[in-house]
């Protein structure tokens, strides 16, 4: 196939250029900076922004598939002018109007747990709308909603170090919120299965990893890594919400009301959908394992395929 992976410079996006560069396929990543992008061997370079339907619809034309990948980070308010809704709705309604027109057959949304127009945080929402998108279009579509993804390269680990500090630190909550972190060497083969199986088109998978812990649980696991210990204080989760909300608007704080509203649910999974891609929870590699505990397994020994 002839696949478009935009947002291909990034974390998920080089890995799964990777991925799909070495079954063979023929890869080209689309950015607004490429230049900036360390690619694999093989794949091939596009600029465009999904935000300026006018910048990738050539790119775009005569695809065989198109995975989007393009996000921010539900971890962080959103830099620059940029906005949840601009990004992941209308950058997808960009994406899906360019595949429609452009004959393209296949098309991949990457969206993320939890995702709901009527949810509760900025990033939620979005993409429940940009589900919607998809869902609504002329395309063979399949539309995956991971947990939060770990792996080199990725935020979660140092987002984690960031809200926190080593030896005494308090968490929102007692830091009680439930992750089901899922490792990108995990991942991104899922991902390029559904692109390739007919099986998986109209279908909407919820991928996890092998653990449910809390971040609580995490933050002691990213700092173990480093030597160190940590006593979490836990900070009642309205005076961290309110603390959030006052510098919502500070420049420069990474923080705000949105990201204290997503640390009230939890980003785990009722059914992980791993299986419907032959895959059990214990084959799967878990944070600690990634961070050097529990009997760490090498990149290669993990995946296999590299």
């Amino acid at each position: 196939m002839d696949v478009l992976v935009a947002g291909g410079t990034g974390f998920i996006g080089t890995n799964l250029c990777a991925e799909l560069a070495e079954r063979g396929h023929r890869v080209t990543a689309l950015s607004r900076s490429p230049d900036d992008g360390d690619l694999p061997p093989g794949v091939e370079a596009a600029m465009g922004d999904v935000g300026a339907y006018d910048s990738i619809v050539d790119t775009v034309a005569g695809r065989d598939a198109v995975v989007n990948l393009v996000s921010l980070s539900p971890l962080y308010q959103p830099r620059g002018d940029k906005s949840h809704e601009e990004v992941h709705l209308g950058g997808t309604e960009n994406l899906v109007r360019a595949a429609e027109e452009g004959g393209v057959d296949r098309f991949l949304q990457l969206s993320g747990l939890g995702a709901d127009p009527d949810g509760d945080t900025a990033f939620i929402r979005a993409k429940g709308k940009a589900e919607a998108v998809v869902r609504s279009a002329d395309l063979d579509w399949t539309i995956v909603r991971p947990s939060v993804v770990f792996g080199d390269g990725g935020e979660f680990v140092e987002f984690t170090k960031t809200l926190t500090t080593p030896y005494v630190t308090g968490l929102p909550g007692g830091g009680k919120t439930r992750f089901q972190p899922i490792w990108v060497g995990d991942l991104v083969p899922m991902l390029a299965d559904a692109l390739e199986d007919d099986a998986h088109v109209g279908e909407i998978y919820e991928l996890a990893g092998p653990q449910i812990l809390t971040l609580a649980d995490v933050t002691e696991l990213a700092y173990a890594a480093e030597g160190k210990d940590v006593t979490i204080v836990p900070i009642p989760m309205g005076l961290a919400k309110l603390g959030l909300s006052a510098i919502d608007s500070v420049p420069g704080v990474p923080f705000g009301a949105d990201q204290a509203r997503s640390l009230e649910f939890d980003n785990t999974v009722a059914d992980n959908d791993i299986t419907a891609f032959g895959h059990e929870p214990a084959a799967l590699t878990t944070l600690g394992e990634y961070l050097g505990f529990e009997g760490r397994r090498s990149h290669e020994r993990a995946k296999g395929t590299a």
